[in-house]
């Protein structure tokens, strides 16, 4: 199993948790089955960047903290509303491509 999958789905299990949710209202709200969603908070599946995205503007989750623990200052929803049209496919990119990086 992959670490980083386990770390990610670790960060999303106690972010739930702290919010007193089920994983179906999670589920629900990421619009998955409540069983891919188990897999995700066990490190066996992938997020996709629309769901963490999701998580983000829904239940308040940083993608910084999501995928590597650490904290981050910078406004997530500003810089993605502030990101032109035209660079959107490379800010997701860059998003999936930073995940790799601890396969």
């Amino acid at each position: 199993m992959n670490e980083l999958l386990v770390q990610i789905g670790t960060r999303l299990r106690e972010h739930r948790k702290s919010l007193g949710m089920t994983q179906q209202n999670v589920a629900d709200i990421l619009e998955i089955s409540m069983k891919f969603y188990g897999q995700i908070e066990r490190g066996e599946s992938k997020i996709s960047v629309d769901k963490v995205i999701v998580l983000y503007e829904k239940l308040d989750l940083e993608p910084t903290y999501l995928l590597t623990g650490n904290k981050s200052t910078i406004d997530f929803k500003e810089f993605i509303a502030d990101c032109p049209r035209d660079k959107v496919f490379d800010l997701e990119q860059i998003l999936k491509y930073s995940s790799n990086l601890y396969k």
